[in-house]
């Protein structure tokens, strides 16, 4: 009796330490991004069927419950409240047919919806039904709906509303409500021949969800297309279309409904290795206003972990008239604030040139916001360098003033100062870089591996004096440090 009593007590002591160190490692393991969202476990990349609703903000996202590759296709799903903390929610989409295979009839990426006419006539009560579509891989363009705020889903009865096609190659819809024409409109990916030329985004048009028709196709275009309306900011009154490429890159035109027109080349979004998928937030609502999107961060590498990949921080875009022509700008959403912790500033400072000139020796940490204004002054270069070390050199973010360059891990990109002046916003997560230069005009963003316990950071100048006009460094609070 004694023995079995001590064998108990000794099994409820190891429970109780694994589960302890359980709770201490969730959400917080030595690459796992600590303000980017991440799946719990396994794989995932696209976002889909982002769409707000009695104030949730939804994400699905391309996910594999069988480990840590791509395959078996599921959508994945969370909610926020305020697209900063995210809830987990059950598995949303399974693949079609009860397919066990790796990639026939699995869920792939596409979009949703408010059916806020009840078209599809599911509504129940005063909750809206929401309706996701996506591509069935090899079985078609489809639907699924949910009359619970997005908590259960099932299947329309009568799919594929859009058949499969061997030739065409056809998935991601992004479906959206065209107010001048009256009608919906799915933009999705496709070829219209053998010839892979014709890749491209196919413009639909639907009065009732679930009959489609092709109107136009817009070649030179690869995957998860999606196309939006925005406002010029600083042009009152004028409006123009932004179609989107999977990698982000994007053509700036004129959408009468069936048919894009573009008045622009296309022009990339974003300079960084690790950025694609890109999806915007349908049914915003009118008092908000904003355009807001988030990407995969595709190619990132989690030696070790127990999930593999991670999303961009949610950012609002907008369009902006410069004098070399329109461009969309990006910067993170404002609620990041709600992240901030530990706060350092410098104002009307002077770098020079010196090892022991680094102004931010105060500042430790593997998750910072950091936004900063610098006068060039004299400086031949000037840079941070993040999560360093005594021993091991951390990762450098240089800008060359006589080449006009900023340089960080594998991109180089060109940046023109403003009245000799450069201004960088910096979201350094635990497995990512994302810097926004003047003003979000050019963005970053990369994954990286950094080395345990290197948590310095270096500000310095080369060959001249740097100018700071203002710096502000926050630390960064978890979005799961209340999971128990």
């Amino acid at each position: 009796m004694k023995y079995l009593s001590t064998t108990i007590v000794s099994v409820l002591l190891v429970f109780m330490l694994v589960s302890f160190n359980s709770d201490k490692e969730y959400y917080n393991e030595l690459f796992r991004p600590q303000y980017h969202f991440t799946p719990e476990r396994n794989w995932h990349n696209d976002p889909n069927g982002l769409v707000y609703y009695d104030g949730e903000y939804h994400m699905f996202y391309q996910y594999n419950p069988k480990g840590n590759e791509w395959g078996f296709m599921h959508w994945g799903h969370a909610i926020s409240t305020d697209l900063i903390h995210w809830e987990h929610l059950p598995i949303a989409l399974y693949p079609d047919n009860n397919s066990e295979d790796k990639e026939f009839c699995t869920a792939f990426s596409g979009s949703a919806i408010v059916d806020e006419q009840n078209l599809l006539g599911k509504q129940s009560g005063d909750v809206k039904t929401l309706v996701a579509f996506y591509t069935s891989k090899g079985c078609g363009q489809r639907i699924a709906f949910s009359t619970d705020k997005g908590r259960t889903w099932g299947k329309y009865a009568e799919n594929p509303i859009i058949p499969f096609d061997e030739m065409d190659d056809a998935r991601d819809p992004k479906v959206f409500w065209h107010e001048e024409s009256n009608k919906w409109v799915m933009v999705l990916y496709r070829k219209t021949s053998n010839d892979d030329k014709t890749k491209g985004v196919s413009i639909y048009t639907s009065e009732n969800l679930t009959e489609w028709k092709w109107k136009s196709h817009v070649p030179g275009f690869y995957e998860c297309p999606d196309l939006v309306k925005l406002k010029v900011t600083n042009r009152p009154g004028e409006s123009k279309w932004i179609l989107f490429d999977g990698d982000g890159s994007y053509l700036i035109g004129d959408f009468n409904g069936e048919h894009f027109t573009p008045e622009s080349a296309k022009i990339k979004s974003d300079f960084g290795s690790n950025y694609y998928a890109t999806q915007t937030w349908s049914n915003i609502p009118a008092d908000d206003g904003r355009t807001l999107q988030i990407a995969w961060m595709r190619g990132g590498e989690f030696p070790g972990m127990p999930f593999n990949g991670q999303m961009s921080f949610p950012c609002e875009i907008s369009l902006t008239k410069f004098s070399f022509g329109y461009k969309l700008v990006r910067k993170p959403v404002k609620e990041i604030e709600l992240l901030h912790g530990k706060h350092q500033k410098w104002e009307n400072k002077v770098v020079i040139p010196g090892i022991n000139e680094n102004k931010t020796k105060s500042v430790k940490g593997d998750c910072l916001h950091i936004i900063a204004e610098f006068d060039l002054k004299t400086s031949d270069n000037f840079g941070f360098i993040l999560r360093n070390s005594k021993k091991i050199p951390g990762t450098e973010i240089s800008y060359n003033v006589k080449r006009g360059v900023l340089t960080v891990l594998s991109s180089t990109v060109p940046v023109v100062p403003v009245d000799n002046k450069i201004s960088l916003e910096i979201l350094l997560d635990r497995s990512s870089i994302e810097i926004f230069v003047n003003g979000g005009q050019t963005v970053i963003s990369n994954c990286f591996t950094p080395t345990k316990g290197a948590d310095d950071v270096v500000l310095y100048s080369n060959g001249g004096e740097l100018g700071i006009d203002k710096l502000d460094v926050f630390e960064m609070k978890s979005i799961w440090a209340e999971k128990k």
